[in-house]
């Protein structure tokens, strides 16, 4: 510090006539408060940049420890807090399978109901609803149509019958359920399905061309019937 005050000396000594004397201690003075307030903001910056990168470091480790191993860290306030929010807002309604009803046997469009006809050697405990056996009913085989129906052609009905054997069906699908095995397929462009029972066959020929029956309300049909 002395050479800087000898140094500002000098510059006094050598300075225009005209101007006011140099105040040397002053200048001293203000030069050693910038020093310490140059310190004091390097000291500040070490500070903060500390606690940036702690701050930093913590972060990183908590995003691991809720990721888990493997798993891609979640930010706070993401889907986890959504998922929990959604799961504490339906916590109060009923669950689902409280609040269901009775089975429904509706099945893409077709409802299949009680059966209360008895057609002959072949039983079955459902039947489409809307959908009645025409009269005579064969020993083998059941015709059902619907009473506004103004045709003859068997391919717009459904058809039920008994074979001894099966039939040949295009794209078949097999399905076990109940100890049954179902083939269900299509035979001359209509939805069919057949099972084993009792040692024969029985056949289902959904109506030709129409969407509403299914794989499944042929099974459930086919599954409700027996050979008496």
């Amino acid at each position: 510090m002395d050479e800087v005050k000898k140094l500002l000396e000098g510059f006094a000594e050598e300075a225009a006539d005209g101007l006011p004397p140099a105040d040397i201690d002053a200048d001293i003075a203000r030069g050693r408060r910038a020093l310490r307030r140059i310190k004091r903001r390097r000291r500040v910056t070490g500070v903060l940049c500390v606690a940036a990168v702690s701050a930093a470091v913590l972060a990183f480790g908590q995003l691991k420890w809720w990721g888990g191993a493997g798993d891609a860290p979640i930010a706070a306030g993401g889907e986890n807090e959504s998922s929990v929010a959604g799961s504490a807002a339906g916590s109060t309604e009923p669950s689902a399978k409280a609040s269901e009803g009775p089975m429904s046997l509706f099945s893409s469009g077709v409802e299949l109901a009680a059966n209360q006809q008895a057609w002959n050697t072949i039983g079955c405990t459902l039947a489409p609803v809307g959908w009645v056996a025409e009269k005579p009913i064969a020993a083998d085989r059941v015709v059902l149509a619907q009473p506004e129906m103004r045709t003859a052609e068997v391919a717009a009905k459904v058809v039920l019958e008994r074979r001894e054997s099966a039939l040949t069906l295009d794209g078949v699908r097999v399905t076990d359920a109940a100890g049954k095995r179902y083939h269900i397929g299509t035979l001359a462009g209509r939805l069919t399905g057949q099972v084993q029972v009792s040692g024969q066959w029985l056949l289902v020929e959904a109506p030709a061309g129409d969407q509403a029956w299914t794989d499944e309300t042929v099974r459930q049909f086919l599954g409700s019937c027996t050979i008496n």
